[in-house]
């Protein structure tokens, strides 16, 4: 009688149930302890992100201002966004210049508007998606009331010498609190050799440039006058103006008063020495030619002298009333380098003019024909010294005495 299977019929039966389990799909490593289908499941996809929020632009002065000060920046922004590009364009096409901050959201416009003028705005900003935001506006600027129109010496063509100051006359006062400002818009540019130079007003309507030495010979010298949209007191406002002139020779001349000799250079080699009659002595001293840095302010062929003009009457001994041959004034009281043929006998040798510098007609053609306005004449060896503001007076102060009479210092 048997006690149970047989070995073999045991092993048989291991066998058949390990082969029957392998052949059960296991599914318990695709599901989730939900039983939810995992990733590979189905045929949903992952849900979209939200759509980016568009980019806004702001621009500043509002679409349609009018009466805008031609000194207030136009700035334009972004939010949600970056600009990609700005443009401010005057009426006459003009592109008004600015720039975008480093993070570029903000655009600012660097220069000033013109007076009574329209502009347009067109700007362009993106949002992170790179979808295009684009705002387009208009403004107007203010016509001014009054002006100060800015008169230029020299002006436009003009070749003159190298101590030739640049003379900025205003028709109305410049508020002293704007004169930095105006100073700021005056710009000289010399070239090939650019030059340090100053400002320094000279009463409340005119300033004067010079550079800290003489124009540097054969030189082309452009002033900027960019005060179209500069306020120069309340309620007033500038205008803009373009000058260009040329620097010609180095002609700088010394006349030694002790010595009455006028010696002539062009580019630092003597051309003449020319013998001369300077001012006299006596009569307290009023005739007495002044020492000092001088500038040829203008050149005459012919000029009426009439003494009446000083303060000198005809019941004076000292009166005169003469036409003169070339004619070159030097200060604004009334000295002159000129042809005077009836001193010729003291002239080299004693000073008996009214303080002019006189010489012969040949020799006084001759300085004439080799001269220009700016040109330099140095005077020495009198006590009497050339007043402030009489004549082109800016090479009597040393360059900083110059800069400290700016409005920048002042």
């Amino acid at each position: 009688m048997s006690s149970g299977p047989s070995s073999a019929l045991r092993r048989r039966t291991l066998v058949g149930a390990l082969l029957a389990a392998a052949a059960v799909p296991v599914v318990a490593g695709c599901q989730s302890k939900s039983g939810a289908a995992g990733p590979g499941a189905g045929t949903g996809s992952p849900s979209a992100s939200p759509s980016a929020t568009p980019a806004t632009i702001t621009v500043s002065p509002a679409n349609a201002a009018v009466d805008v000060r031609p000194d207030a920046p136009v700035t334009v922004s972004a939010a949600d966004g970056t600009l990609t590009d700005v443009k401010v364009t005057a009426a006459d096409g003009t592109v008004l210049d600015g720039a975008l901050d480093a993070a570029g959201t903000t655009w600012t416009s660097s220069a000033t508007l013109s007076t009574a003028t329209a502009y347009t705005v067109h700007a362009v900003a993106a949002n992170v998606a790179g979808t295009a935001t684009t705002q387009d506006s208009t403004l107007t600027t203010l016509t001014p009331a009054a002006t100060a129109f800015p008169s230029v010496s020299p002006l436009t063509g003009k070749e003159v010498g190298v101590g030739m100051p640049v003379i900025v006359t205003f028709d109305s006062p410049v508020a002293k609190d704007r004169r930095a400002v105006v100073e700021q818009h005056l710009v000289v540019t010399a070239s090939p050799n650019p030059v340090e130079g100053s400002w320094s007003w000279q009463s409340d309507s005119k300033v004067e440039f010079r550079p800290a030495q003489y124009w540097p010979a054969h030189s082309a010298v452009h002033v900027d006058v960019d005060l179209g949209g500069v306020e120069v007191a309340p309620g007033v406002w500038g205008k803009t103006r373009d000058i260009d002139f040329t620097i010609g020779s180095a002609m700088v001349s010394t006349v030694d008063i002790a010595a009455h000799t006028l010696t002539v250079t062009r580019d630092g080699e003597v051309l003449k020495t020319i013998p001369v009659t300077l001012g006299q002595s006596g009569s307290g001293g009023k005739f007495v030619t002044r020492s000092g840095t001088k500038v040829i302010m203008s050149l005459e062929a012919s000029r009426q002298m009439n003494s009446e003009t000083t303060g000198i009457g005809q019941n004076d001994p000292n009166y005169y009333n003469v036409n003169v041959k070339y004619a070159m004034r030097v200060t604004n009281s009334g000295e002159f380098l000129h042809a005077a043929p009836w001193s010729v006998g003291s002239q080299g040798r004693a000073n008996v003019s009214h303080g002019c510098t006189g010489m012969s007609t040949e020799n006084a053609k001759w300085m004439f024909d080799h001269s220009k306005m700016g040109d330099v004449v140095v005077y020495t060896g009198s006590d009497r010294t050339i007043e402030p503001g009489n004549g082109f007076n800016v090479w009597n102060q040393t360059y900083q005495q110059w800069q400290q009479g700016s409005a920048l210092t002042a």
